[in-house]
């Protein structure tokens, strides 16, 4: 068993700080504090993503529409499947990507 507290670990560097929590061929988990108007700008993965809100909210821009996610909301997102998040305030986030790497990443098949 591996046990983190992600309200805890520290990333004082945001967005260039990423924390690796797990990492195998079933899935990738990571957590990311973004600092106040940091953000993951317009992007795509291979893989199923998962994102949680720990803390903070986040803008979420996908498929057109942009939500606001507050502590405790869960989105996911389909490989290929563009996106970006944005943290006006500051948010901590926990992203899972499953399966990984995904079909087509440049580290898998």
């Amino acid at each position: 068993m591996q046990r983190w507290d992600l309200l805890e670990l520290d990333a004082p560097d945001g967005t260039r700080d990423p924390i690796v929590l797990h990492s195998d061929s079933s899935a990738r988990a990571v957590l990311i504090v973004l600092q106040p108007g940091q953000q993951l700008g317009n992007h795509q993965v291979k893989e199923n993503a998962l994102l949680a809100v720990l803390d903070g909210d986040v803008e979420i821009d996908a498929g057109g529409a942009t939500i606001t996610a507050g502590r405790g909301t869960v989105v996911r997102f389909d490989p290929d499947e563009r996106h970006a998040v944005r943290a006006p305030a500051g948010a901590r986030i926990l992203l899972v990507l499953a399966p990984w790497p995904g079909e087509g990443h440049y580290r898998g098949g």
